[in-house]
Parts: structure tokens; C-alpha cells; sequence
């Protein structure tokens, strides 16, 4: 039962609670501070951001990665921290080359001013998203959220995505949405929450239910051989049963080209 109560406020501590009503998930102020609340008080979960590669291949313009660059006045890292805290996702650990860790750190610095703690962890080679992944081995010991370096996933319901993990007997939760294009994503075939079969980027297909990239994962992930998460550990995790799926109504936007940024700003 909930109760109705007054409390005094300062104006700009307002302006920040107001910032977290998205008119979706949290629709009023009301259940913004509830919402800060639960959050606060609630456990210290662990999110990984992903922009590992080479620079050049993530170099937007002169200085400015996928990941450093501005959308609607904020940075793509800067947005995607701001909707891990407002999620309850205090320790966040973010993967990348030297050059793209540098840039990085002078948006977020500690993530003190975010209300969370950041790692950094720098990648000096790779051959693919599992290899860059099991960079956090020894680091986590409890269930993680993963989400690449180059997204927008304000839209996106990321606390039902945790919990569907939880009451799963899985090693990996994948958020799954749909594409007119499957030849491009990750195609999955499905039975209930289980993921039969997963297949990156196939020639031909006419299944469109697709991976988005976010996901949670066990701390066991990071012991799967093979260099692609896509290509190695989330395929033989499906032949295993130890994967399951989220579908989702909303979707991420992928940033890679300044044609990207144009369309979302």
C-alpha cells in the first residue's frame, strides 16, 4: 500500500529527479523518486560497457569515437551511464583501447558525478566481442549487464531484461527485437524463452526475431573458448540450453556513421 506524503526539495535537485521521467517506464515525478529511491537503496549491480576494436575502425571524425560522440548535447557513453544508474547499475567496467579509454575518461572521469564507479579496462588486442569480454575475468563474480560501446538504448526496459535473467536457469539472457534485415543481425530460433539455435549474420533466412546487443550473463560466460561472442559462445550456449531470450517492443540505435547521428538528433 503506498502513502501519500509531503517533503521539501531544492529546485535543482527537482530538475534532476524530472530528467528521469521518460513518459514510458516512469511517467510522472512521483514515481521518478520512487523509482531513485528503489535504486538507491536497492543492490550494487555491474554493467559492462563494450567499444572494444581497433580505434580506426570506431574513428567517427578527427578525435571523436562511436562512443564519444554527441547526441542531443550528451555523449553517447554519458547517456548510456546515466540510464545504467537510473537502473540500479552502480560499478560499471568499460572496455577499450588506449586512445578510445583516454577520450572516454575525460567525459566520465571516477563516474563519481554519475553516482557510480567506473573501471576502465584497456584491450590491446583482439579478434573478436568474446576475446574483449573475457578481459573482466577475475573481475565479476555475480551476474552482469553487457551492452556495446556505440549504442542509444534510453527507449529500452532494461530492469525487466535483468529480472527475466534471474528467474532463468541460463548462462546468457539476450534482449531480442525484430529486423527487416536479419542478414545483418543475429538470428535466433526460439521456444518459449529458450534459444534453440543462433546463427550471425546468415546469408539467407526468413526468421526476423534478431539479437540486440545487450545482455546479462553469468560470471561462467567468460570460460567459453572461442574469440566472438556471436560467432562462438552464444551459438554453442543455444546447442547447451543455457541460452534464453527477451523480446522487446523498443529497440537500440546503432551508431556508426555521422548519417547516424543525423537522423537521431
Amino acid at each position: 500500500m503506498k502513502e501519500k506524503i509531503s517533503i521539501t526539495i531544492e529546485e535543482k535537485t527537482l530538475e534532476k529527479i524530472d530528467s528521469v521521467v521518460d513518459l514510458i517506464f516512469i511517467r510522472n515525478r512521483s514515481q521518478a523518486i520512487e523509482h531513485l529511491i528503489n535504486m538507491a537503496l536497492g543492490e550494487n549491480r555491474t554493467a559492462v560497457i563494450l567499444a572494444g576494436g581497433k580505434e580506426e575502425d570506431s574513428l567517427m571524425e578527427k578525435d571523436v569515437y562511436r562512443t564519444t560522440a554527441f547526441v542531443k548535447g550528451k555523449s553517447i557513453v554519458e547517456r548510456a551511464v546515466r540510464v545504467l544508474r537510473e537502473n540500479g547499475f552502480k560499478t560499471i567496467y568499460i572496455v577499450a583501447r588506449h586512445k578510445i579509454l583516454t577520450k572516454i575518461f575525460e567525459i566520465l572521469r571516477d563516474g563519481s558525478s554519475f553516482g557510480v564507479k567506473i573501471n576502465y579496462v584497456e584491450e590491446t588486442e583482439s579478434k573478436g566481442t568474446a576475446d574483449t569480454l573475457k578481459l573482466l575475468k577475475g573481475r565479476v563474480n555475480s551476474p552482469f549487464l553487457v551492452v556495446f560501446g556505440d549504442l542509444v538504448f534510453d527507449r529500452i526496459n532494461i530492469e525487466e531484461l535483468w529480472k527475466s535473467h534471474l528467474k532463468s536457469n541460463s548462462i546468457a539472457t539476450l534482449l531480442l527485437t525484430t529486423s527487416p534485415v536479419p542478414s545483418e543481425k543475429g538470428t535466433v530460433k526460439m521456444e518459449g524463452n529458450k534459444i534453440l539455435e543462433f546463427v550471425q549474420k546468415p546469408k539467407q533466412s526468413d526468421i526476423y526475431l534478431v539479437f540486440s546487443p545487450i545482455f546479462v550473463a553469468e560470471p561462467d560466460i567468460l570460460n567459453y573458448e572461442g574469440s566472438s561472442l556471436e560467432k562462438d559462445s552464444f551459438p554453442e550456449l543455444s546447442k547447451r540450453g543455457l541460452l534464453t531470450g527477451h523480446l522487446s517492443s523498443e529497440k537500440e540505435i546503432h551508431i556508426h556513421r555521422k548519417e547516424d547521428l543525423k537522423k537521431i538528433q
